[in-house]
């Protein structure tokens, strides 16, 4: 069924993940519910120095929240925050230099923050799609490394921190190639067969899909939401999938258009009138599987995945310094 399901997800995503596709969907979105002031609200932006991170980064700095960019590379992150002041006029943007895919640096990040700051909404959107396998300095697949594993651990380090706060969010960006993959908890670090790094990716997006189901049942009080940009053009996008790229370029959403939605749902108040944990694109909650495409897992799986990367949290939390 592998191939049916690649073949109706990338027809889909010709019709409604290209440009074409949010200037269609664009004409139902009301201005007025990103029309917000959000001074005194803190957000933290992942992977922010570039593509959907800054973009949305700079829009959050427009509407005057404080944002906090936590980024890999320190000089890219300079530059990129230098752009969003100039920009955006908004002086409260710090940096953070933080490799979403070394678990120990998370969560000592992490405990420093909590003592340090406050945190209405968290965007997850640092990410990767390393084409070959390799491993980290931990010995964990890059991919899930930062993809998922990351997620998780930045997410449940901070969740204390936002069940303090009135209306506290958690958006994570992930992708429609998430609609071509099943769960598969048996191979998490991708370490059999022949290794495809956009399966790979994927993979991982399905995952950030379950996890955000997952927390949304636990977690009450903050509200919940994955979501598919689209297909844009980004430095990621170029680099990653240089063959996509070429034939996609002239058809791919801006920055600004992949960021849309992650913003609607880190300020609007409409967004957290939708119930937590559903999977959007373009302002709308949408499915999380194709149909007939055999993509649900029972239950236990997915309880099963949050086990374990419990345990892999907590034993990166007991080795990591300070």
């Amino acid at each position: 069924m592998s191939w049916y399901r690649n073949a109706v997800w990338f027809v889909k995503g010709l019709r409604e993940y290209t440009r074409s596709g949010y200037e269609s969907a664009s004409k139902n979105f009301n201005p007025a519910d990103v029309e917000v002031n959000v001074s005194g609200r803190s957000f933290l932006v992942t992977g922010a120095n570039s593509g959907i991170g800054k973009a949305t980064a700079k829009e959050i700095a427009r509407r005057g929240g404080t944002v906090h960019l936590v980024c890999r590379n320190k000089e890219r992150a300079e530059v990129a925050k230098g752009e969003i002041v100039t920009e955006t006029g908004n002086q409260n943007i710090f940096l953070h230099v933080v490799d979403i895919s070394n678990p120990k640096e998370i969560w000592k990040f992490a405990e420093k923050f909590k003592n340090e700051h406050k945190l209405n909404v968290l965007v997850n959107n640092a990410g990767c799609m390393v084409n070959n396998r390799e491993l980290t300095e931990d010995g964990l697949e890059k991919n899930f490394a930062t993809n998922t594993l990351g997620t998780y651990i930045l997410t449940t380090a901070l969740l204390p921190l936002l069940e303090e706060e009135a209306d506290a969010r958690v958006v994570t960006v992930s992708s429609g190639g998430m609609l071509v993959q099943k769960l598969n908890i048996s191979d998490l670090q991708s370490g059999n067969g022949t290794f495809d790094g956009t399966m790979v990716y994927a993979q991982n997006k399905r995952q950030q899909v379950v996890l955000t189901e997952q927390w949304a049942k636990t977690h009450r009080n903050i509200h919940f939401s994955v979501m598919h940009p689209g297909w844009a053009d980004t430095p990621a996008v170029r680099s990653s999938m240089p063959d996509f790229y070429e034939k996609m370029k002239n058809t791919l959403r801006t920055e600004a258009q992949g960021a849309d939605t992650v913003v609607w749902l880190a300020v609007s108040p409409e967004a957290t009138k939708l119930p937590s944990g559903l999977f959007f694109q373009d302002r709308q909650p949408v499915p999380t599987h194709l149909p007939l495409a055999s993509t649900h897992s029972p239950p236990e799986d997915e309880e099963k995945l949050m086990e374990v990367l419990e345990e892999f949290s907590q034993k990166f939390k007991s080795t990591s310094p300070g």
